[in-house]
């Protein structure tokens, strides 16, 4: 297994008094590698795909039910079925909710995974569980290891790069880089990309006067030569300095501004996305791939969601039934046209769409109290219907990435309620977004601030999808 970060208190440089000179640091490079051995650790445990891959997630804070969206169980009985009924598609043997109809237009161009599942019942545990693979059990903000886009960003990124490696387009709530540093955290959008007045702020800067301010604080900063000799706090410097670089890249450079400039799309891409936050920010995202950002996650939460903004469908916070008609529309159509449109551009290879949110949610209904009135949810007092949550079955959509698409995989019961075929760990969905994107995570680890060796995927667990691999085929 090759590891990063491999040095110890004994292999560190002195300087005079024992002190570690920043000069001397340097020398030592990435987490204890120099470039040339990075590179080389990274060459050795990846799959060197033959072109540059990308992967976009996009992310259904909350939980969305996967009995209204892919995974309909319309003989489940009244208990359990909500009012929809399940659509063909256009795979045979394929049904949805009948709330997708754009998705069943396209089915031929994506695959369904029916059985993902893990044990975070909270919003922060799955998210945590899915991103990093622990099985994290307590409600933490931000998790104890960095998640697979983090991890990514580093063994992938260039820092003299023009654009941000690591785009996250409204990012994803509780995850994070963790112990790698701020260098790795998403370059974060906010605001609507849908707004006439949306701009990403300070990128392609063009004033003499904010980039010499700018230039003279880093200069400034990089000249103190006075350095804690605690570990945590040298690589949280690293990582500011490289993060640094880039930045002044991506800030003083034209093709972020370009990238990020959504007007530049035409009406008609851009009615196709539909004219509303949600698919706007599918474009974006597309249009960062196309540049050649590598990792970008769009969140589709806010009022497109119903009361509370988000896919959290407990009675108390919305009738499940009336925020999935709410939002189903803006969802469906963004979803399908950014499949769709990567087809159409010859990107289906080269990039990985990945759509699910932290879990499924109860496939019996709840009946409990609404907290308040809003979209999607009578007044307060108000006994509704709802979904809790349930990552015991999580229905995930794959598009692009070289699969086979078309495919269904794994199933749940009649019910809906526990995997019962092809059943998927939390492992095995990172480690097929790492295959994808040419990373052979089994033989890979990152140090901590400690210095320990933490292995990407926890040992002996995590394979790919075969049926989400190139030439894979599910059986159905």
């Amino acid at each position: 297994m090759n590891t990063f970060a491999t040095t110890s208190p004994h292999d560190r440089p002195p300087g005079p008094g024992g002190a570690i000179r920043r000069r001397e640091l340097l020398r030592f490079g990435l987490g204890g590698l120099s470039l040339p051995a990075l590179l080389s650790a990274r060459a050795t445990g990846s799959q060197q795909p033959d072109e540059r891959t990308a992967v976009i997630v996009v992310w259904l804070q909350g939980g969305a039910s996967h009995l209204e969206t892919y995974d309909p169980k319309p003989l489940s009985g009244s208990a359990y079925r909500g009012p929809y009924d399940p659509i063909a598609t256009r795979v045979p043997g394929m049904q949805i909710c009948e709330l997708l109809p754009h998705h069943a237009a396209i089915a031929d161009r994506f695959s369904l995974l029916r059985s993902m599942v893990h044990t975070g019942f909270c919003h922060q545990q799955g998210t945590q569980q899915l991103f990093t693979g622990h099985p994290v059990r307590i409600l933490k903000q931000k998790p104890d290891h960095p998640d697979f886009l983090s991890i990514t960003h580093r063994l992938r990124r260039d820092p003299h790069s023009p654009l941000p490696n690591y785009v996250g387009v409204n990012p994803v709530p509780y995850a994070g880089a963790a112990y790698l540093g701020p260098a790795y955290e998403a370059f974060a959008v906010t605001g609507d990309p849908n707004s006439p007045k949306f701009q990403v702020p300070n990128i392609g800067l063009t004033d003499k006067q904010k980039l010499g301010r700018m230039r003279s604080r880093i200069g400034l900063r990089q000249s103190l030569d006075r350095f804690s000799r605690d570990v945590d706090d040298f690589r949280r410097m690293q990582a500011l300095d490289e993060f640094e670089s880039q930045a002044l890249n991506v800030l003083t450079g034209s093709a972020a501004k370009h990238a990020f400039d959504i007007s530049q799309e035409d009406k008609k891409t851009r009615d196709r996305y539909g004219r509303n936050r949600w698919g706007q920010q599918a474009l974006l995202a597309r249009r960062l791939v196309e540049a050649g950002v590598d990792l970008v996650t769009t969140t589709f939460n806010g009022s497109l969601c119903g009361r509370v903004g988000n896919w959290d469908d407990h009675a108390v916070n919305h009738n499940v039934f009336e925020g999935m008609k709410h939002r189903s529309p803006f969802y469906d159509q963004a979803v399908a046209a950014l499949v769709e449109d990567l087809y159409e551009r010859g990107l289906d290879r080269r990039v990985m769409v990945v759509v699910t949110g932290e879990f499924g949610r109860t496939p019996k209904i709840s009946y409990k109290a609404s907290t308040g009135k809003g979209t999607a949810s009578a007044a307060k007092g108000t006994v509704q219907p709802g979904r809790d949550h349930w990552p015991r079955a999580t229905s995930i959509l794959f598009a692009g990435g070289r699969s086979t698409p078309g495919q269904v995989i794994g199933a749940t019961d009649g019910r809906g309620e526990d995997a019962q075929e092809r059943v998927v760990g939390r492992d095995d969905f990172l480690a097929t977004m790492y295959h994808h994107l040419g990373i052979d995570a089994r033989r890979l680890a990152m140090a901590d601030f400690s210095g320990r060796s933490v292995p990407l995927l926890r040992i002996g667990n995590g394979d790919p999808i075969p049926e989400l691999t190139a030439g894979g085929r599910a059986t159905r």
